[in-house]
């Protein structure tokens, strides 16, 4: 990955706003035609990426004409819309932890998969495949470490448990940040304590605290968003990371001393959805299918480092690309993948587990 999938969710909502404001002031209801498609595609290398590996061909395939808004979708601009009944976007990119919120509350179309083809569907993984989404791409949170600290032939860190092994394996960590609830360092943690893999949900809070209290003297930053621990990974100021797998792919691209570990590695995953009341619906689904098909997958993993969700995409990705992404066969068989439904859930005192882990974070890191 050029760039993080965190950066884009973290954009403010005012901003979203104001330019949901600016699309609704021009356009209103008034772009509801039969044969055009307003797509949220976003913005720099992403965006560019997504317009020729899925805009650009499918307008040479269906003649429908797409405009392209280099925007970030974000949850607060899709409920905005909705509740307003003045849906000026037809189709949206959001991450998994919002799919959760948003479909339950009724702010999105349910995916019609009776229009894709079955080799198509079944390629796609389970896990992508939502009753009011479809996954779009994948990356992984993982452990990377630098090669100087560690050179060839030295003992390497390869789990979870061996990252919180100060003793065996001595250097500076770096870990994300838990301030915003979803994006904590939360299935390291129960890792790291032996939970396994397959147990690791539903999580542990407390558990997880106790795992945080061992690693913590010894953690110099909690990052917060991508550009952030790519500049620690740049200036090697860390010997251990918990980093975006295409974070640490640029710099290694780019000759730092740097390895990625995918042991243990937590699949996270964005996915393409349609607003409920979409005047274009029909429209949107055809373009969602379209861009969730193997060979337009491909296409667009050999533009940007992001995973496939097709499993079959990696039949048309030359190896040396596709052993760089997170949803590649061997590695998907050794990660974790994120369970956001477990985030949205409600739990202790009305909160969801999201706002108990951010408000658990708030209170830990103050100690």
């Amino acid at each position: 990955m050029c760039f993080s999938i965190s950066r884009r969710r973290l954009m403010q909502a005012s901003s979203s706003v104001l330019m949901l404001g600016t699309l609704n002031s021009v356009t209103g209801r008034a772009w509801a035609t039969s044969n055009e498609l307003r797509v949220s595609v976003g913005g720099g290398e992403w965006g560019k990426a997504n317009i020729e590996a899925y805009v650009k061909p499918f307008e040479a395939e269906t003649g429908i004409k797409v405009s392209s808004i280099t925007d970030d979708s974000t949850l607060a601009q899709l409920e905005l819309m909705v509740t307003t009944k003045n849906v000026s976007l037809d189709v949206i990119n959001l991450g998994a932890p919002s799919v959760s919120i948003a479909g339950p509350r009724g702010q999105l179309e349910e995916i019609d998969y009776s229009i894709y083809k079955k080799e198509e569907l079944d390629g796609i993984v389970d896990f992508a495949k939502e009753r009011f989404a479809v996954g779009a791409l994948m990356y992984a949170n993982v452990m990377v470490y630098n090669t100087q600290k560690f050179p060839a032939g030295k003992p390497r860190p390869t789990s979870w448990a061996e990252f919180w092994d100060v003793n065996k394996y001595p250097g500076v960590r770096v870990l994300p940040t838990g301030q915003r609830g979803v994006e904590g360092p939360w299935e390291e943690a129960l890792l790291a304590d032996g939970v396994p893999m397959n147990a690791v949900y539903p999580m542990d809070i407390d558990r997880i605290f106790k795992s945080l209290d061992k690693i913590r003297p010894h953690v110099r930053k909690w990052w917060t968003v991508g550009s952030e621990i790519q500049q620690i990974m740049h200036d090697k100021t860390a010997d251990l990371v918990n980093a975006f797998d295409g974070r640490a792919t640029q710099l290694i691209n780019q000759g730092a001393p740097l390895e990625i570990n995918r042991n243990q590695a937590k699949l996270r995953w964005d996915y393409w959805a349609i607003p409920k009341g979409s005047p274009n619906a029909a429209n949107a689904q055809k373009f969602i299918e379209f861009a969730t098909r193997a060979d337009r997958q491909a296409a667009f993993a050999q533009l940007l480092n992001y995973g496939p969700t097709n499993r079959n995409a990696f039949k048309l990705i030359p190896e040396k690309i596709a052993r760089n992404l997170a949803s590649h066969p061997e590695y998907l068989a050794i990660s974790l993948p994120s369970n956001p439904k477990w985030y949205a859930e409600i739990g202790a005192g009305g909160l969801t587990h999201a706002e108990q882990l951010r408000q658990r974070w708030n209170e830990w890191v103050l100690l």
